[in-house]
């Protein structure tokens, strides 16, 4: 497959540079707002897209906005809907469920792109959740968050920060206690 970029506003995306590719995508209000103007306005240059990733990140874990999905039936909306396609439109090598956020590691199986995975995942999640909430409007950010895996050691870091994410947001002291995550099935 030939790499393909695209975008649907601010962040660019590609499918096709590697079969496994880390996806990150939030709830609406997940940040404060003007926090991601912000950083891009402190942090334009394109060597200081980590130090902004990790400052996202920082406030994805301290748990800001609303935090749905601290709600174990909203939580098993997403999990169930991630391991629903697993083997028939990508592969799932892992995953976890934040309180506002979710982090998959994928490999799309042939004829499945990236942003249709996404898309799926985002609009059948918003729509058993909302209903579930008896809510409406936005459940999740518009965009979501790609980076292509590279090699076997950028697989294995990615897997451990996947992981690893309950216990560097103070959720639980160990990674397989978190309920919503694919280290609580492989313990």
């Amino acid at each position: 497959m030939q790499p393909v970029w695209h975008s649907r506003g601010y962040l660019p995306h590609c499918d096709g540079l590697s079969p496994q590719q880390f996806v990150t995508y939030r709830l609406a209000d997940s940040l404060p707002a003007g926090v991601l103007e912000r950083l891009v306005i402190d942090m334009p240059d394109d060597d200081q897209k980590s130090e902004r990733r990790a400052r996202i990140n920082t406030f994805l874990d301290a748990g800001y906005g609303s935090c749905l999905l601290r709600d174990p039936d909203c939580a098993r909306i997403v999990e169930d809907n991630l391991l629903h396609f697993d083997g028939d439109r990508y592969r799932l090598i892992a995953w976890v469920v934040m309180p506002n956020h979710v982090h998959a590691l994928i490999e799309p199986l042939p004829d499945h792109c990236l942003a249709d995975i996404a898309h799926s995942w985002k609009s059948y999640t918003a729509t058993r959740i909302n209903r579930l909430l008896k809510r409406q409007g936005a459940l999740w950010q518009r965009e979501y968050w790609d980076r292509y895996i590279r090699d076997m050691p950028h697989l294995q870091n990615t897997i451990s920060y996947i992981h690893t994410n309950p216990v560097t947001a103070g959720l639980v002291g160990d990674t397989t206690a978190w309920m919503f995550s694919s280290a609580r099935r492989m313990r």
